[in-house]
């Protein structure tokens, strides 16, 4: 459960494959690269337990960095590229990083981050850095004495406050120790050596980093993709028999808006697997995809923090509309605001009870906050479980619109306007209203911005109401060229809501 016994056995098997044309790598190769990478973390003074930040764009030498990290005990932070230097100097200074390793694409705000031991730099020079290429070239490609296992400590994506540090301790047992998620994709999705793995997605988030790891343990090849693109993602499906890949719903939307002869046109049947989480997918959306994909498309439902997890395949789903599945870590508790127990079917805060605590590094009053002594852990989603254990999401605690005394979840507004013939992306949010508290607004990305103004405003607000009731739909509608959306999928609402407070003179 490691490259190394891959590079063993098949070593001449591509490890990593770039979309774009820009490289690719062997097991062997890998190894070699994770070797180099670990002797100069080494040749650094760092030790086990020390951290460093890989501020990266996705490229060839991600995977064997963090593999690197991994065998030298090290926790390794991927960081986020579409940071501004305060916020990607706070990651630095809170995770007590040694040093960064940084894109020169991200030149400008890498060239202003301090940290102990400095920055090294890959695919050109940065100011203040130092190249890394020469200092790996100049290391062996053989293992260091005293590997141990590291870990990564990733930041949650700050869609509702300051990014948080998501930690816990190294583990103890050997590099090649199996773990909780290995046993989880080869249980849930049938991980193993022949699969190919298209990752979509940004490698510093948890599920596209992780996930990618899981491919190599099992000894698969990773076909990584820079940026994601509709089309390309269907064309790298056919041009490399692509098996299991994992997505986000906004990427599905993207997909299915995309002209019939263009969608058509590729052959997507070697797909066995299509995982998709990080954001409520709407069913509508779901059901299309497997109607286009066949019942390939499996959900999980879990965080970064990893304390408890849900899961629904095809099948399930089919019978469960709109159910992110039954919980396979933790028991899952449905608990009202005032900490009490609630039944079957009612809705309230979803927590895992059993599965142990979320740390937040150098916080603990944030660790506190989401913990109860007696229920366990919350992620801040609301929900409600079924007669048969089958979880359903709401939406999300902070997201809540309370207009007239009356509680809002803008996830079903969401779900029904993103499917509007003309509407590229959607976000509805709680703005200030002089009677009632707060008013229901949207917030809508147009497919075409020539489309932006009253008419499309009026035909959007009549499209929800006949599909929801009236209290949920928004009164007003505004346009924006493009969401604040994070890469992975989650929307930045707390972005959207600050500018709308923020007019009125409060705090969003």
């Amino acid at each position: 459960m490691h490259p190394f016994h891959h590079a063993a056995a098949t070593p001449d098997k591509p490890a990593i494959i770039m979309a774009d044309g820009s490289g690719e790598m062997s097991y062997a190769e890998l190894e070699a690269a994770s070797n180099r990478a670990a002797q100069f973390y080494r040749s650094q003074g760092l030790k086990r337990g020390d951290t460093i930040v890989i501020f990266l764009q996705n490229c060839l030498d991600y995977l064997p960095l963090c593999w690197g990290a991994q065998r030298a005990g090290l926790i390794f932070v991927a960081m986020s590229t579409k940071l501004s230097v305060d916020e990607a100097q706070y990651i630095v200074d809170n995770s007590g990083a040694d040093l960064v390793i940084a894109d020169v694409s991200l030149a400008e705000v890498a060239a202003k981050l301090k940290a102990p031991k400095g920055g090294f730099s890959l695919g050109g020079d940065i100011d203040g850095y130092e190249p890394l290429a020469p200092r790996l070239a100049e290391q062996p490609a053989s293992r260091i004495e005293d590997e141990s296992q590291g870990r990564d400590m990733l930041y949650s994506s700050g869609t509702t406050g300051r990014p948080k540090g998501i930690t816990g301790p190294l583990p103890d047992g050997p590099i090649d120790e199996m773990n909780p998620l290995i046993g989880l994709t080869q249980m849930l999705f049938n991980f193993g050596p022949d699969m190919k793995y298209l990752s979509p997605a940004p490698l510093y988030h948890a599920a596209p980093l992780r996930y990618c790891m899981a491919v190599h343990r099992f000894g698969g090849t990773v076909v990584i993709m820079k940026k994601f693109d509709p089309e390309r993602f269907l064309a790298l499906v056919e041009e490399h028999r692509i098996t299991h890949s994992q997505l986000v719903p906004t990427m599905f939307v993207r997909m299915l808006k995309l002209p019939e002869d263009v969608r058509s046109k590729y052959d997507v049947s070697s797909l066995k697997v299509a995982i998709h989480a990080a954001a409520p997918c709407p069913i509508e959306v779901k059901r299309r995809m497997m109607e286009w994909w066949g019942p390939v498309i499996y959900e999980y439902y879990s965080a970064t923090e990893g304390t408890g997890f849900t899961a629904i395949n095809p099948q399930e789903w089919m019978e469960k509309q709109g159910s992110v599945g039954k919980a396979l870590l933790g028991e899952i508790r449905i608990i009202d605001e005032d900490g009490n127990l609630l039944p079957q079917g009612r809705e309230g805060r979803v927590f895992f009870a059993e599965a142990g605590e979320i740390e937040y590094h150098g916080d603990p009053e944030k660790s506190a906050s989401v913990q109860h002594p007696e229920h366990g852990a919350t992620f801040g989603d609301i929900g409600y479980v079924d007669e048969d254990g089958y979880l359903f999401l709401t939406d999300r605690a902070a997201y809540m619109i309370i207009t007239g005394g009356v509680n809002v979840y803008p996830q079903e507004a969401e779900d029904v306007l993103v499917m509007h013939p003309k509407v590229q992306d959607v976000a509805v949010i709680g703005v200030p209203h002089e009677e009632m508290g707060e008013e229901v607004k949207a917030v809508v990305e147009p497919r075409d911005w020539a489309d932006a103004g009253p008419e499309l405003e009026a035909d959007l607000i009549a499209f929800a109401r006949e599909r929801l009731s009236h209290v949920k739909c928004p009164r007003s509608v505004d346009f924006e060229k493009a969401l604040p959306r994070h890469d992975t999928g989650k929307l930045y609402k707390r972005l959207l809501k600050d500018r709308y407070w923020n007019k009125e003179g409060a705090s969003a």
